[in-house]
């Protein structure tokens, strides 16, 4: 089996951060996005991955490269964002017969993912939402049967969202499904292709698919719910986490993650902090917040803030969503 993982979105929604980092490589409870994800199918057996990459993908190879060289991987470049139908249509000639995990590259999901991948049947992730009309939308029967996949409807027929995440029996029939969506300009929202079009078809001609509901589904697409998932995700670690962090006059209030080689002190730091690596931090306040590698921090208050890496901000105290390479001096 392999894993595919799209990861060509701009990511828009975390502007200005996004501009210098793909969202993938945003920093999360001690790891990035696209750690969680890959060490994820990694502990469940998932071992040959499939990157669909294209804005700043140079980043995205090199940092998979260099933390898990080992990974029997390849890199797909979607010059033109397409979509995740397009997207996952690119990778027909790697992947030939084999099953196939399919995560979105902002996805993640706590669920049993052993039992999917175990599974006789092709699965889809599901979770019930209040508001569809912004997903793709599943219509299920009784026995978890999925009879209808509709992206986006005006007027859903059903809450239970798609979370992004597929298991793919009948690779093939995928890939041929999604060449007739592409060569008759099937099933396109905004000149994109969605993966969901083609399911339907394959539906429609009598694959089966069943849908399965993940546990949590945390949103990394934008400032607020990202910091959300910040917090739900550390207080998820705490138990497996120990807190001998040796700072100077610094309180630190768990759960947080702070990086090797940070320096700070006369700080509090936490609840729900992530600090990058190698970040400076002084007479400073920094909660529910998310910090960037090698930022500097000098006698501020930080709450609700994402502060991107190499950034330097001194003497504030507001609620901040500050990009890379940014310098900001309020005074005192």
């Amino acid at each position: 089996m392999k894993a595919i993982i799209p990861l060509a979105g701009a990511g828009t929604k975390l502007r200005p951060h996004t501009y210098t980092q793909p969202k993938a490589l945003i920093p999360i409870a001690g790891k990035t996005i696209l750690s969680v994800i890959v060490e994820q199918l990694l502990e469940n057996g998932i071992h040959e991955f499939i990157f669909v990459i294209g804005y700043l993908g140079d980043k995205i190879q090199d940092y998979i490269n260099k933390k898990y060289p080992e990974l029997k991987c390849h890199f797909v470049t979607q010059n033109d964002r397409k979509g995740t139908g397009h997207a996952i249509w690119l990778t027909k000639d790697i992947v030939n017969d084999d099953e196939i995990f399919i995560v979105y590259g902002d996805t993640i999901c706590d669920y049993d993912i052993k039992a999917i991948i175990n599974s006789p049947n092709s699965e889809i992730g599901v979770r019930r939402v209040d508001d569809p009309r912004s997903f793709g939308v599943a219509e299920i029967g009784d026995d978890r049967t999925v009879f209808r996949l509709v992206e986006k409807p005006l007027i859903p027929k059903s809450n239970m969202a798609l979370v992004g995440v597929f298991k793919i029996k009948e690779s093939q029939s995928l890939y041929k499904t999604l060449d007739y969506c592409i060569e008759h300009n099937i099933g396109t929202i905004d000149g994109e292709y969605h993966l969901t079009e083609a399911l339907q078809l394959m539906i429609d001609d009598g694959a089966v698919f069943k849908a399965f509901k993940v546990n949590n589904w945390f949103d990394c697409g934008k400032k607020e719910t990202l910091l959300e998932t910040n917090a739900i995700l550390l207080k998820g670690q705490k138990n497996s986490l120990t807190y001998n962090y040796q700072f100077p006059n610094t309180v630190i209030l768990p759960p947080v993650s702070i990086a090797e080689g940070c320096k700070i002190e006369n700080s509090i730091i936490g609840p729900n902090a992530t600090i990058g690596e190698h970040s400076t931090i002084n007479s400073s306040i920094v909660s529910n917040s998310i910090i960037g590698s090698f930022a500097v921090l000098e006698e501020v208050v930080l709450k609700s803030s994402i502060i991107g890496s190499d950034a330097f901000v001194r003497g504030m105290s507001q609620s901040l969503n500050i990009g890379d390479n940014t310098d900001i001096d309020f005074g005192k």
